[in-house]
């Protein structure tokens, strides 16, 4: 009888420190959010010193939202994962997820509570990207193999690549902030074209992903209309 009550007793136990782990992942996500949130806007107000405007989010460019992966995959040619936040927690079509700080992944639906986010393993999925040390960009998508690899094409064979450099967002997409990590360049092979075919590490272990933040560009609509006037 001891035996089978100290038994309970340890399930119970384990119970409470897997409920109390997963309230403190909960709250450093808050906590991660709300100090990016307050950077963001420090960042903006050193950048506009001749603005006058007083309002905090006039000069902040990108808001951050924490939340909670409730469905993911990672084995089929086209995954997406779901989150528990949606349109009353203020997430929009075409904000970008990370897990922190790598690239994860873009909203594609919410409803008002949830939301879906298309992959970075997903043949469909594009990222401009560009290598740290140079600076030359390319676009980086999956080749529906390796849930830990992606593939960076159209940089050119005459620019220095070497293995563990680092790649991370250019920003052109006005989705994705300038200089998130995306991973590292593990492999890189001449084709038989005039550009590398090189594959990246990815940083993020998909498998594992559970909190993520959710990107908005405040000034995404006004950059975008501006781009769109011009063509």
């Amino acid at each position: 009888m001891q035996g089978v009550t100290r038994g309970l007793e340890e399930r119970v136990n384990n119970a409470r420190t897997y409920l109390n782990l997963r309230e403190i992942n909960s709250n450093l996500a808050l906590e991660n959010s709300a100090l990016r949130n307050r950077i963001e806007r420090l960042t903006a107000k050193e950048d506009l010193k001749f603005v006058s405007v007083e309002d905090s989010l006039f000069r902040q460019q990108f808001q951050y939202t924490p939340a909670r992966v409730i469905n993911n995959s990672i084995n089929r040619q086209k995954n997406y994962f779901t989150l528990d936040k949606g349109t009353l927690q203020g997430i929009k079509v075409d904000m970008a997820v990370t897990n922190g700080k790598d690239a994860v992944g873009v909203i594609v639906g919410c409803s008002e509570n949830f939301s879906v986010a298309i992959s970075l393993l997903n043949l469909d999925f594009r990222l401009s990207a560009r290598i740290r040390s140079n600076g030359y960009f390319g676009s980086l998508s999956w080749d529906g193999r390796n849930y830990r690899h992606a593939v960076l094409n159209e940089i050119p064979q005459n620019v220095n690549v070497n293995p563990g450099d680092t790649i991370e967002t250019t920003g052109y997409s006005a989705v994705f902030p300038e200089g998130v990590g995306i991973g590292t360049v593990s492999d890189l092979k001449k084709s038989g074209s005039d550009f590398y075919k090189i594959t990246i590490e990815l940083f993020t272990d998909f498998k594992k992903l559970q909190y993520v933040n959710v990107i908005g560009n405040l000034k995404r609509t006004e950059q975008l209309k501006l781009e769109n006037q011009l063509k």
